[in-house]
């Protein structure tokens, strides 16, 4: 563990939305999102149990369009033209500034100093700026609220209400696609899009199990299950950067701790095997957070996961390293 640092978060504990909150995202987001597919993974048999849901298919390549559009749809005029605003490792500032060129609005974001070139690139061709830092002054700076400071509208990338309800619309998406399903796989970082795709399932067909996912070289949800109540751990570059953070807010712990039943941890081997294999067989480039679910699924027997969906959440990946993983036997 690091030194001690304040794991709070301002605010009350998050509520899991409604299902009439996630339908009502769904009809928002109607015109801004994609809603993709269900594909069985390839190359594993006709009884791997395995779909895809892949969520790179969206207008940037990650899920977080959904939650994003849905928060931003849903300012007034007045608060848009302030800009938006947010914290984040690479995607969820991407949605903003896709968000922000549509309503023809500013956008910022503090991102991560370790960011890689081809996120980089993606999120300023939409015109939004950039600050670097660490990770630590990242998190000082949302748990300190800052962003306070600050003319723009601000994104709580972790405990808005309204993106986990976007969120949740992959979840309603799943069940009207594949009603028979048993378990889905979801990677984690703050918890949103866990929060949003468990509550979905959960209020259609109680008995679906979730499988949380995050690398084993950076869990703080594990860190955070055992503790009963969210820790601060040692971050560290994973090639799961997108789904990796250095806490569990405790506005989010309570949420996360009631839905999800499992949390498998992969390596950073398992994690470019399955990137390896969405590439090659099933034509799906994902990042490592996106592939992580797979990685996860993968591990568990089917007898105890039965019929199961893999959220492949993102595809922003660094072309430098989707080389090196396509490469390797």
């Amino acid at each position: 563990m690091s030194e001690q640092r304040p794991t709070g978060w301002p605010g009350d504990p998050v509520e899991p939305p409604s299902i009439e909150a996630i339908r009502l995202a769904a009809d928002h987001l109607e015109d801004t999102i994609i809603r993709t597919p269900l594909l069985p993974l390839v190359g594993v048999g006709e009884d791997s149990g395995i779909y895809l849901k892949p969520e790179t298919l969206q207008p940037i390549g990650s899920f977080k369009v959904r939650g994003v559009g849905n928060w931003a749809l849903s300012l007034s005029a007045n608060q848009a033209a302030r800009g938006l605003s947010t914290t984040s490792a690479g995607n969820t500032a991407l949605a903003v500034g896709y968000m922000a060129r549509q309503l023809g609005v500013p956008s910022r974001s503090l991102v991560p100093e370790t960011l890689h070139d081809g996120k980089r690139r993606a999120i300023e061709a939409y015109g939004t700026e950039l600050v670097d830092v660490s990770m630590t002054d990242l998190m000082i700076y949302m748990f300190d609220e800052r962003w306070r400071q600050e003319p723009y509208c601000y994104l709580n990338p972790w405990g808005e209400p309204l993106m986990i309800s976007g969120h949740g619309t992959i979840g309603l998406e799943i069940h009207e696609d594949l009603p028979s399903i048993d378990s889905v796989f979801v990677p984690v970082g703050g918890g949103a899009l866990i929060a949003g795709v468990a509550s979905a399932l959960k209020a259609l067909k109680p008995s679906v199990r979730t499988y949380a996912v995050q690398a084993e070289v950076n869990s703080a949800l594990a860190a955070a299950f055992e503790a009963d109540g969210p820790v601060w751990i040692d971050w560290q570059n994973t090639v799961v950067e997108g789904a990796s953070t250095p806490v569990i807010t405790h506005n989010m712990y309570p949420m996360l701790r009631e839905l999800i039943d499992d949390l498998v941890l992969v390596s950073e081997g398992e994690v470019k095997r399955a990137m390896r294999r969405l590439a090659l067989s099933d034509k799906l480039v994902a990042e490592g957070a996106g592939a992580a679910s797979l990685a996860a699924a993968l591990k568990v027997p089917i007898s105890k996961r039965g019929i199961s969906v893999c959220v492949v959440s993102g595809g922003s990946v660094d072309p430098a390293l989707l080389g090196e993983v396509v490469a390797c036997e």
